[in-house]
């Protein structure tokens, strides 16, 4: 199905095959092509692929006349692919093939100084896809979080951690309870949560000071509901609940 992707086939080279279909390859005839996790591509179709970069033609399934195609390859991968050499998994001539003109990119954890640009990123791409009128932020107590964990998962991960929050969160300013267990919960965070309240409690005193206790000023002033700012006056100790 992948060389079909590619390359093309003819009606009824396979079960399915109810037509003819062009291939990647063709479509892209006079432009670019991006293949992405490349290093997991099977031998077999690094075989086709590299025949396909050499020659510049491809042949579809079922059909044995090549078609000259003029395409530029750029491809991605998360893999050590000179590593998937050594193992047998990868041809050491297509490697050396595609292996041009590179760009290594960090992982996440490499480039933290990236991560507040990417958050402020996400947010407007999710406020403009959930039509939000006021802007969304992120605490410092939560970016605290984002900055401490390891990341594994890279931007898709920080990306899905976002989306997350936004759907949590019940203002515009995203706390750290609003966040991933995986993030707020991480034993590779310095904070714990009883940290995370004391700061809160604080935040929230100094709100009522600057509004001379006003609680709605004081909830506009912190991105929170007036009802939201209660509850959280009562489970912090700060009043009694009535």
């Amino acid at each position: 199905m992948l060389t079909s992707q590619l390359f093309g086939h003819r009606r009824g080279a396979f079960t399915g095959a109810v037509a003819d279909q062009m291939g990647l390859f063709e479509s892209a005839n006079g432009g670019t092509l991006f293949l992405d996790e490349i290093g997991d591509i099977p031998p077999g179709v690094q075989t086709a692929l590299l025949r396909a970069l050499q020659e510049r033609e491809i042949t579809r399934l079922g059909e044995t006349r090549p078609r000259k195609v003029d395409v530029r390859i750029i491809t991605a991968t998360h893999r050590d692919l000179a590593g998937r050499v050594a193992e047998g998994q990868f041809r050491e001539d297509f490697l050396y093939r595609i292996r041009v003109a590179r760009i290594k990119l960090p992982r996440l954890r490499e480039r933290l100084e990236d991560l507040p640009l990417l958050v402020a990123w996400f947010l407007g791409q999710f406020r403009a896809a959930l039509g939000a009128e006021a802007e969304l932020e992120i605490s410092r107590e939560a970016m605290e979080f984002l900055l401490e964990h390891p990341w594994p998962g890279n931007v898709r991960e920080l990306r899905s951690a976002i989306e997350h929050a936004v759907i949590n969160c019940r203002g515009t300013v995203i706390q750290p309870g609003d966040l991933p267990p995986e993030i707020f919960g991480s034993t590779s965070a310095q904070h714990s949560a009883e940290t995370v309240a004391v700061d809160e409690r604080q935040r929230i005193l100094q709100a009522l000071e600057k509004t001379n206790g006003n609680r709605m000023a004081a909830a506009r002033l912190l991105g929170i509901g007036r009802s939201t700012l209660y509850r959280k006056l009562v489970s912090l100790g700060i009043v009694s609940e009535q």
